[in-house]
């Protein structure tokens, strides 16, 4: 009745037949059961309009023959190669020369939930495939005979902005989405905040003001700068998998090289690094300096932050990007001019 027809993110009936139960109190059953024949009719059309579920005109052998065609893996292996940006460059050490050894911390995952609410345990396991970095390089698990360090992460997780442990304490409940590992306390949150007035809830603030959190991946953070110890010196170079814009300054002074991806094969970052191909994408969000500029944004104004500026002077800014000569500055950046 809200004027959405799914929810997302469960995967349990009983809060849906429960929904549906009210429904029928207030309305009659025969309201609530074409209003939810109304909400299926139109999910599934968006499902049958792709032509691949419950399409009796599909062709299978037509299919077949498209279906992990070389053309097309080729098209979607190069979309992977430039979507990758390449931030950081110092002393031009990147592309890696291949063959060398190279050290790769193994990265730890602590136990939580997925998207689906599921606990999910927790695990130490290397972050890439060796067997695909051992066609490029040389492994080694000891820091000391390495020539470079690669180190395998992903952005800050701070959770989803709740927490039950705050509201069980008489708190609200609701806690910072932090862009950075390291604890971080929202001393420039708004005092009062722009949501609130769920008829669930006895309160109309849900500001998390002073309040503090830090990420569930911080482990990643230690790994990096412990690579860096442990190389003394040598070049260590970070990817980062990225979902959300992040705060860099917690470690980029210590690397040489930083990529940015959003969720390629190992095998991509590979041809990247070692100079088969040449990096060409740009940042497709800004790169926050504090959390602070995070805090002080205007949710409807873009490209209003303080971007972070490395160690060599460049501001990881919306459509920054660099290749193998410098800072990107093609016709991309006159079509996407602030």
């Amino acid at each position: 009745m809200a004027g959405v027809d799914q929810f997302g993110g469960n995967n349990e009936v009983a809060p849906v037949l429960e929904a549906y139960n009210m429904g029928v109190k207030e309305h009659g059953e025969e309201f609530m059961r074409a209003r939810f024949e109304q909400s299926a009719v139109r999910l599934l059309r968006n499902v049958f309009h792709t032509g691949l579920f419950e399409n009796p005109y599909l062709d299978i052998e037509h299919s077949k023959s498209i279906v992990g065609k070389a053309d097309f893996m080729k098209a979607g292996y190069d979309a992977q190669l430039k979507s990758i940006v390449m931030l950081k460059n110092k002393d031009n050490v990147l592309p890696l020369q291949k063959q060398k050894k190279v050290y790769i911390p193994k990265k730890f995952t602590p136990s939580g939930r997925n998207f689906l609410g599921m606990e999910t345990p927790e695990k130490l396991e290397s972050p890439v495939s060796l067997e695909i970095v051992s066609k490029y390089f040389q492994v080694t698990e000891n820091p000391d005979e390495a020539d470079y360090a690669m180190v395998f992460v992903s952005n800050p997780n701070s959770g989803t902005g709740y927490s039950s442990e705050d509201a069980k304490k008489g708190g609200n409940g609701y806690v910072p989405i932090s862009l950075q590992y390291g604890e971080y306390t929202a001393k420039d949150a708004r005092d009062i905040s722009m949501a609130g007035g769920d008829p669930l809830e006895k309160f109309t603030n849900r500001t998390y003001k002073n309040k503090k959190s830090k990420a569930i991946n911080i482990t990643d953070l230690g790994m990096i700068n412990d690579t860096y110890k442990k190389m003394k010196g040598k070049p260590v170079v970070v990817a980062i998998n990225m979902n959300n814009p992040m705060i860099f300054s917690e470690f980029e002074k210590n690397v040489n090289g930083i990529f940015v991806h959003f969720g390629v094969q190992d095998q991509a970052l590979m041809d990247i690094l070692t100079g088969s191909a040449e990096p060409s994408a740009l940042l497709p969000m800004q790169m926050p300096a504090t959390m602070e500029t995070v805090e002080k944004q205007f949710e409807d104004v873009p490209h209003d932050l303080t971007v972070y500026v490395d160690s060599e002077g460049n501001g990881y800014d919306f459509a920054y990007g660099l290749n193998w000569k410098g800072v990107i500055n093609d016709e991309r950046k006159s079509k996407y001019k602030k």
